[in-house]
């Protein structure tokens, strides 16, 4: 791996660029209806999506910087799954977006990674707010959103009437982070 598609490194993990030759392991987490619960419509992923979404993240990295990334093991190089930030149908404010391999949960892996993007997306992109949306029933991403230091904005109901929660972390340097 070279230095270049590193973006960020924990104690336990290293955030990189997502390439082509990832599409088995995207495959395997996305493809994991276990995984996929509560993202989406809560289907697995089809290869021609899986396709079309490395194309559409390497294409985000060429016009924002940043998308998603694979989450390695500092240790073995395995990936254990993908976390980024996002504009998902064109959403103005960037998203924390993870999912991982389900042998992997309950380690703490997706509240390091996520603390990562954040500071990453602060700190690298500027970014002064960063949004994360959960189901409501989903408590255990709940939980790893606030401790990221995300905090419960609202419930939104989408066009079909589904509810969404809304968390959110504003960057000290923001002026409006000093409103309650």
């Amino acid at each position: 791996m070279t230095r270049i598609d590193s973006i960020a490194e924990t104690e336990r993990l290293r955030l990189r660029k997502i390439r082509h030759d990832d599409f088995d392991s995207m495959m395997a987490v996305y493809g994991d209806l276990s995984a996929m619960r509560y993202v989406g419509d809560g289907t697995a992923i089809s290869a021609e999506d899986c396709k079309r979404w490395i194309e559409i993240t390497l294409s985000n990295y060429q016009t924002r910087g940043y998308g998603m990334f694979a989450v390695v093991l500092r240790e073995s190089s395995q990936i254990v799954g993908f976390a980024g930030l996002v504009h998902p149908c064109k959403q103005r404010e960037p998203e924390l977006k993870y999912a991982y391999l389900s042998e992997f949960w309950g380690m703490g892996i997706a509240t390091e990674a996520g603390r990562a993007l954040l500071d990453y997306g602060r700190l690298e992109h500027g970014l002064s707010e960063i949004i994360a949306t959960v189901d409501p029933s989903h408590r255990v991403s709940q939980n790893v959103l606030a401790k990221c230091g995300m905090t419960f904005r609202e419930v939104r109901i989408d066009e079909g009437g589904t509810p969404t929660s809304v968390w959110g972390k504003r960057s000290p340097m923001d002026p409006r982070s000093s409103r309650p």
